[in-house]
């Protein structure tokens, strides 16, 4: 097991905090969390892991904190939250198999696109529009499918619930980041439990982070709910685009080792 310095415990707890802040609002805590975690030296496997650990800790906290005010319907939605934990549970198998140069290659670009939709789009608000899917069309379709990109990958998962939420299910911004909060547990959850089956989860650092994280999202969701979309639209753009621009710098990344720069 990875032994972790009390200074490093004290950084990755506020690293969590402000990513439960931030995602319980538009999502993109990962954006924080992982690569804090590969900074304090834990290896990318037990990385992984255990922020599939903290994340169920953050997305609880505001599923459970917007459901108190009425803008999820639990029992409802529990269906549609099972769909994106199936469908995570493959995606975590499929990461342990197949390469995911494709999907990193694509992932700049698919976030970009989001934050221009919702920049360019004038009419945003936490009022709801025309619903293009029914509510069982759009749990056997966009849950499981956002669910497997986020066990094969993560980061962004959120922004695509968010997405999906509002052009095909017609939600307004406010019950579309309560709605992606319950579906980011269910794959949270997914996810986690492939992950605990192969022993990678560093249990002390997953909960104090996940600590941090339920009272990151407490405050956020909190946050959230008192200024609605004004603050959830902005907040959600710059999300999407420093996400992109930090995979785009990653001289990892297949974009760039493709056209050598």
């Amino acid at each position: 097991m990875t032994d972790i310095a009390l200074q490093a415990l004290i950084f990755l707890f506020f690293a969590a905090f402000v990513a439960g802040f931030i995602d319980s609002i538009a999502g993109g805590g990962g954006l924080i969390t992982i690569p804090a975690m590969l900074i304090a030296g834990i290896p990318p496997l037990e990385t992984l892991g255990t922020n599939k650990l903290q994340g169920m800790f953050g997305s609880a906290s505001a599923t459970i904190a917007y459901a108190r005010k009425g803008h999820v319907n639990l029992r409802k939605q529990l269906p549609m939250a099972l769909m994106a934990l199936i469908g995570s549970m493959f995606g975590a198998v499929i990461a342990t198999h197949v390469p995911g140069d494709v999907l990193k290659a694509a992932m700049p670009i698919l976030l970009i696109a989001i934050a221009a939709y919702f920049a360019l789009k004038p009419d945003m608000s936490d009022i709801d529009t025309h619903q293009r899917l029914t509510p069982f069309v759009f749990g056997l379709t966009f849950a499981p499918l956002v669910g497997l990109y986020d066990g094969v990958f993560g980061p962004g998962a959120g922004s695509f619930y968010m997405l999906a939420f509002v052009s095909m299910a017609g939600f307004g911004l406010l019950k579309a980041t309560a709605h992606t909060k319950l579906l980011n547990f269910g794959s949270n959850v997914g996810a986690f439990a492939v992950f605990l089956f192969n022993g990678v989860i560093l249990w002390k650092l997953g909960i104090v982070m996940g600590i941090g994280q339920f009272l990151g999202a407490q405050t956020g969701s909190r946050v959230a709910m008192r200024i609605g979309a004004r603050v959830i639209k902005p907040l959600l753009i710059v999300t999407c685009l420093s996400l992109a621009g930090k995979l785009l710098l990653d001289p990892t990344n297949p974009i760039r080792v493709w056209i050598g720069f």
